[in-house]
């Protein structure tokens, strides 16, 4: 089957290490499904892999991708990946299992014409969404809706800061967002950028660091230090920082004095479970809510993709179609 995998990692040069071809199709082990792939989205998860960060050097070659939407070989039905793999045995909320792992750490990942999955990692596609759409949601979209809706409860009228608007994770959120009559304020570096939150849905956009009409009741940060400070002085008394990811880099000041004299709450926030990935299926069905793709290109073209994602030259999601 086509593939794009690594056979080696590249810390310096990601890129580099990508390879598209030809890859023996997946056994599935007992318990587990093989998914005929029609769409899969790309994530910066990807680019850790190719460079070897989360991944043991012994796993290599090792097929990308944790996001798909396709077909159930066993059923026939249209299906999405959950991508978050429990160890067997594990019940109730996988990403709390010590031993769980992402698509692509472990298990062969889905950019791939066919992806073995456990059988419960399959979830059953509304026939509203495209699988094109549905493959942006496992990995960002899945991890927005949890940042905003399970850890910084946030509710209809509340203001939310999303830091770095244009990624996966905060333009889905920022989409999310205001879908759910939140109040959204958006940060990016580029006018270019900025406007694309808008268009997104945020109702307002500021340049990095400056400063807000007033103190929010959440932030949704993926960025890490470069961000990190402005985030704190952003929150109102008792606001709620919700972190799931720290791109430029994971140890700023940590601010103790504001943390605690403001009483605010620091709060982690990894993926989402699989009834949180039903409930966010839902919420796109009734709402008409759908993902912003920004572009889609065939599985051959994964170099392309990959590129324009290492590069940050994209707002919302870049999917590959089999």
């Amino acid at each position: 089957m086509l593939a794009a995998y690594a056979t080696a990692p590249d810390p310096n040069d990601p890129l580099s290490a990508l390879e598209v071809g030809e890859r023996p199709d997946p056994v599935p082990a007992d318990g587990w499904t093989t998914v005929e792939v029609r769409a899969a989205g790309l994530n910066h998860h990807d680019l850790w892999t190719l460079r070897g960060v989360g991944i043991a050097a012994g796993r290599f070659p090792m097929i990308l991708g944790c996001d798909a939407a396709g077909v159930d070989t066993a059923t026939g039905e249209d299906v999405v990946v959950h991508a978050v793999i429990a160890s067997p045995g594990w019940t109730g909320d996988e990403t709390l299992d010590p031993a769980r792992s992402l698509l692509s750490e472990k298990h062969q990942g889905t950019l791939a014409q066919y992806v073995s999955v456990p059988a419960r990692n399959v979830v059953p596609k509304p026939a509203e969404l495209s699988f094109e759409d549905a493959a942006c949601l496992p990995t960002a979209w899945l991890t927005a809706y949890r940042m905003l809706f399970g850890r910084a409860e946030a509710s209809p009228g509340q203001t939310v800061l999303v830091q770095g608007a244009s990624g996966g994770v905060a333009s889905a959120a920022i989409a999310l967002g205001r879908a759910a009559g939140l109040r959204v304020w958006a940060t990016a570096r580029t006018e270019a950028k900025r406007a694309a939150a808008l268009r997104l849905g945020a109702h307002e956009a500021f340049e990095p660091g400056a400063r807000l009409p007033e103190r929010v009741d959440a932030v949704l940060e993926t960025v890490g230090e470069a961000t990190w400070a402005h985030s704190m002085k952003a929150l109102r008394p008792g606001g709620r920082l919700v972190v799931c990811g720290a791109t430029t880099g994971a140890a700023p000041p940590a601010d103790l004095n504001r943390l605690f004299f403001l009483q605010l709450e620091v709060k982690g926030s990894t993926m989402g479970d699989r009834r949180e990935l039903e409930d966010l299926m839902s919420l796109l069905v009734h709402t008409g809510l759908r993902p912003t793709i920004d572009r889609t290109l065939p599985l051959d073209k994964a170099a392309d993709g990959l590129a324009a994602l290492h590069a940050g030259e994209m707002v919302g999601k870049i999917v590959l179609t089999t």
